[in-house]
């Protein structure tokens, strides 16, 4: 980038063509309409990794600490997420939800679940095991909550929908492969064909790999992503399940464990489990790069991870290992099922930030530079909050362009 006057190609560059990117895109372009936005995405099309990845649910907020992004940003967002569908006629659905505790140690657990969704003003319904029944016959446990705001989407859909309606310029197979910032000028970015493009600000929606696009920035994240794969299988015999139904999640870990999860296409989702990945992309055991696992090791944090939660890591390397393992883990909700009743299914991979003591991230994070706005931590439920989320970050471009 030469002095003088410069040639921008557009306003704001926007890495990365998930739903996170695409909603960024979005809600530029209708704050300040004329707003010049390009987004790079390096695959063929939009929502290939975390938004195309996942159950489709779109979450209402309990689980999440009162006056956290999460929190504030998924109960605006799955109304607003509902409406969007609505709006463009997005396959979706308000199906409610059960968390289901299937042991008495679990009870304090689904109790401070009720106390927190009343925090966050989400309708919660508490169940006992008859109850339970009358949503899910096949269901067991002890006791139950319902939340009725929960429901489920196709989040491709709406990621193509945001691409379309926000009229940015979407290139797709560009992959960003170097940047050159100026902070009095701009940002310069080339991608893996050679095609340099300029403009006054990027904006890091690259999820898998925003950690890697912050430090080809110039900007050290003081996080790194440590991917973890979620596996899932299909249920054969969907007439087992009529909606969503989750366990009691461990509040030590931001996975919410092996759930059911009734889609718009009628199928019933099992999983996932959570196991570490052998790349960014790694969507099954034999895919290993060794240039990113080696990075992923080299992070004090990971070993930090490794040190302090073995024990819940073994369980869950068990379940990925062993299909019998992981059936037992469904029949502690869904007794009625069968190894043969599940199907393997597509993968996902969570971009988890950590910080370098080990610290799993479990708020959605976002950091400023010279020019840049990073989104460094955006895994579920980013999808549900993904409009609030897109406005936040076009707030701060906004604020950098003047």
């Amino acid at each position: 980038m030469g002095r003088g006057a410069v040639a921008y190609d557009c306003d704001v560059l926007v890495v990365g063509g998930g739903i996170v990117g695409l909603s960024v895109a979005h809600a530029l372009t209708r704050a300040a309409p004329g707003t010049r936005v390009t987004v790079l995405e390096k695959e063929a099309g939009p929502a290939r990794h975390q938004t195309g990845r996942n159950s489709g649910v779109i979450h209402s907020g309990i689980y999440y600490r009162p006056g956290s992004l999460k929190a504030r940003f998924a109960v605006g967002g799955a109304a607003e997420m509902v409406k969007f569908c609505a709006e463009y006629g997005i396959a979706h659905e308000v199906t409610g939800k059960l968390i289901v505790a299937t042991d008495r140690a679990e009870l304090p657990r689904l109790h401070s679940l009720v106390q927190r969704g009343r925090e966050n003003g989400i309708p919660v319904r508490e169940l006992g095991p008859a109850q339970i029944a009358e949503y899910e016959p096949d269901v067991r446990g002890i006791a139950a909550i319902h939340v009725g705001t929960t429901g489920i989407c196709d989040y491709g859909a709406v990621a193509e929908q945001l691409a379309h309606a926000s009229g940015a310029d979407v290139r797709y197979d560009a992959e960003v492969v170097h940047v050159d910032r100026r902070p009095g000028l701009g940002v310069a970015v080339r991608t893996a064909r050679g095609d340099v493009l300029r403009g006054k600000v990027l904006v890091n929606c690259a999820g898998l790999h925003c950690d890697r696009i912050a430090r080809l920035t110039g900007d050290e994240p003081d996080m790194r992503i440590v991917p973890f794969r979620g596996e899932y299988f299909t249920l054969a015999r969907p007439d087992l399940v009529r909606g969503l139904v989750y366990p009691v999640p461990d509040p030590a870990f931001p996975f919410l464990g092996v759930h059911l999860t009734r889609g718009v296409d009628g199928g019933v989702h099992v999983g996932p489990n959570a196991v570490p990945a052998l790349a960014r992309e790694g969507y099954d055991w034999s895919v290993v790069r060794p240039r990113e696992l080696a990075a992923t090791l080299a992070w004090p944090g990971s070993w930090q991870i490794a040190r302090r939660h073995w024990r819940y890591g073994a369980g869950e390397l068990r379940r990925s290992l062993s299909k019998e393992a992981f059936t037992e883990a469904v029949r502690r909700l869904l007794p009625e099922v069968r190894a043969e009743d599940l199907v393997p299914a597509a993968a996902g991979v969570r971009a988890q930030a950590v910080l370098r003591d080990g610290t799993l991230v479990d708020d959605f994070l976002i950091r400023e530079g010279a020019r840049a706005v990073h989104v460094l931590n955006a895994p579920s439920p980013a999808a549900t909050a993904s409009l609030p989320i897109g406005r936040e970050v076009a707030r701060r471009v906004l604020a950098t362009l003047g």
